[in-house]
């Protein structure tokens, strides 16, 4: 194949052919610098994917907290391992913000950590819960809203930005994981 600024190769999933200027992708690339990871190709609203981030990010915060105040707060008979759960689940909500953060980031935004208006740019809630099982309901709930406000996210970035829709994907398989965790000690203590 020749080092022409179009690469020209037969594509195997389809019957037409796969073209590729480098010359021009190389010109994009020079020209639009400033806007780091955010090239020419990206085909989603900025700023309407850096709203969803930010209020993502948000939701992480909310649920890290409400998490940690549940692991300190835990009593009662069992306590002690459902306690931890709630620990290992505020640290891999921590983990979210932080990949969240680091994507608003890329995209050339600033992730917002402000308390003030936490709450209100959240998905979930933060509710203390009075006792164990009330806890757990709660963390059941907003695990909940996340995956459902997560899904929608992921639709409706599609192949708009494939990465941070990757990213959403990626949280939406946690958080399951954290949904059936709150399942499980729910039937636990009901059953």
């Amino acid at each position: 194949m020749s080092k022409s600024s179009a690469v020209k190769a037969e594509s195997s999933q389809s019957s037409g052919a796969f073209v590729l200027d480098v010359e021009k992708i190389r010109a994009d690339a020079r020209q639009h610098m400033d806007e780091g990871a955010v090239t020419t190709g990206y085909g989603a609203d900025r700023e309407t994917v850096l709203k969803l981030l930010n209020d993502s990010l948000a939701t992480e915060i909310v649920c890290t907290l409400r998490y940690k105040r549940h692991y300190f707060m835990a009593k009662g008979i069992h306590s002690e391992a459902v306690a931890q759960e709630f620990l290992e689940h505020a640290n891999e909500e921590q983990e979210h913000a932080d990949t969240l953060a680091e994507r608003i980031v890329q995209l050339g935004g600033a992730p917002n950590f402000a308390p003030d208006g936490l709450s209100s740019r959240s998905h979930s809630e933060y509710n203390e819960g009075k006792d164990l099982i009330d806890m757990i309901r709660e963390n059941l709930i907003a695990e909940r809203i996340a995956i459902d406000t997560y899904r929608e996210i992921i639709r409706y970035l599609g192949d708009k930005d494939v990465t941070t829709r990757r990213i959403f994907e990626d949280i939406l398989a946690v958080e399951e994981e954290h949904a059936d965790d709150m399942a499980d000690l729910l039937e636990g203590r009901n059953g």
